[in-house]
């Protein structure tokens, strides 16, 4: 009976020690896994200014070329209500001279 109370303590010291070694790798990872946290963080940080700017870019690039598009777009409105006056210029032209003629014949 003392052989088997013997081996029965020496089973929980042996138990215990590993328990105490996985309590103590847990820590160890945990303190590992804070500390590559922080460094991503860090990382993180440093790279704000980039994104930043590389979104910014992106955003004035966008916005240039939307301006493009409005500036191609009026231009070409531009140049169309040019034809259609010219179109109608000379007859606008003759509709007046008729107009002041006719008058002077009333």
């Amino acid at each position: 009976m003392k052989n088997v109370l013997q081996r029965l303590l020496n089973a929980e010291l042996k138990a215990q020690e590993i328990v105490d070694s996985a309590k103590k790798e847990r820590d160890r990872l945990v303190y590992e896994a804070r500390d590559e946290v922080k460094r991503a963080e860090q990382r993180f940080d440093v790279r704000v200014p980039e994104i930043h700017s590389s979104f910014t870019d992106k955003a004035k690039e966008r916005a240039q070329t939307q301006i493009n598009e409005l500036e191609r777009r009026y231009q070409e409105r531009q140049e169309r209500l040019l034809e259609i006056s010219e179109q109608y210029q000379q007859q606008a032209i003759n509709d007046v001279l008729d107009l002041i003629l006719n008058a002077e014949n009333n």
